[in-house]
Parts: C-alpha cells; structure tokens; sequence
C-alpha cells in the first residue's frame, strides 16, 4: 500500500467494482472521465479482467480516506501505458465519493503517484490528459508539480458541444519529493 497523510492507494478488488459502477453511473462523477456512456456491472468486469492482464506497475488502485471507523473507498487511480525505453507513463484518477470533492485528495493521490512512479519505478516523465473545462482537477494537478504542456483543441465532444484537452507533466529533475 501507498500511504499519504490522509489517504492510502492499495490494489482494487473485485468487490468494488459495484461502487465503480455507482459512480461511473453519475453524469457528474462521468463528466470529464473519458466515458461518455453509462455502465455496466458486465462492462466493469470486463474491465477488471483486462486490468490484471496488465502488467502489475499498471494496475488501477483503490483511493481510500480513514473516516475514523476505517479505511473508506472513493475512487480509483492509475499509471498506464508505461513506456520503459523513454521511462514515461499516463496517470489518472478520479474522485468518485462526490463528498469527497474539493478537499484536497486529488492533489494528495498525485503526489503519491508521482513518488511511486519516479521513486519506486524509476520513471523520467509522468503526464495526464484533463478536460478544460475541468478547473478543480487542473488545481490539483498544478498543486502536485505538474505543468503545462500542451492544449488538444476540440478533442473531446459531449452535450453536444467540442471541449479542449490539456496535457500537463512532471519530469523527474522537476518533482521534489515531501517530507
């Protein structure tokens, strides 16, 4: 497990994939997810599958906050696509216990992802792909180190309209680790 101050990541099990499901069933959990449709519990076994097929570095984990009667799950989170020759890997989260919103967790995951990727595998650059539009997790990620890389003009389309896409990175001689 990966502890922080507040919250620890650990290895997603099959038993929560029906909170996966509940959340990702939320227009507002889904809105700047890469996932325009609803989906099922089917759909997310799937998914579950196909992640343990992954290499281990590349498994999704569980995003979890102690609430003073244990350990709690809100959400999910992941490096992907890990690219050894160039060291560089994709990283994404999202915060599905909208109680949970707005209280800094986002910015604690990151800073946990980024130690493990650039402390424990020896990564050189971790970026992520955030909806514009997306002010909240934009903050997060700038709290966590990372910058801006890049703008995908009208990459994403939903409610009928064409929304930007940022690229944002940390790179390893940029990341300084916390106390």
């Amino acid at each position: 497990m990966l502890y922080g101050k507040h919250i620890r990541l650990r290895g997603n099990e099959r038993s929560d994939l029906p909170k996966f499901v509940e959340w990702l069933n939320d227009p507002e959990v889904r809105c700047y997810l890469s996932m325009a449709m609803p989906i099922s519990q089917a759909a997310e076994e799937h998914w579950f599958e196909d992640m343990l097929k992954r290499p281990p570095e590349e498994h999704s984990l569980g995003i979890e906050i102690n609430d003073g009667d244990g350990w709690r799950l809100i959400g999910n989170c992941a490096l992907f696509d890990i690219n050894w020759r160039t060291r560089s890997a994709e990283v994404g989260l999202f915060i599905g216990e909208k109680t949970c919103w707005n209280k800094g967790y986002g910015t604690e995951v990151m800073r946990l992802l980024l130690r493990h990727g650039f402390g424990t595998l020896n990564l050189n650059r971790i970026f992520l792909r955030v909806d514009a539009e997306n002010l909240g997790g934009i903050r997060a990620y700038e709290k966590a180190g990372f910058v801006h890389e890049a703008r995908l003009r009208q990459a994403d389309f939903r409610a009928g309209k064409y929304f930007d896409d940022l690229i944002m990175s940390v790179l390893r001689s940029e990341w300084t680790p916390e106390e």
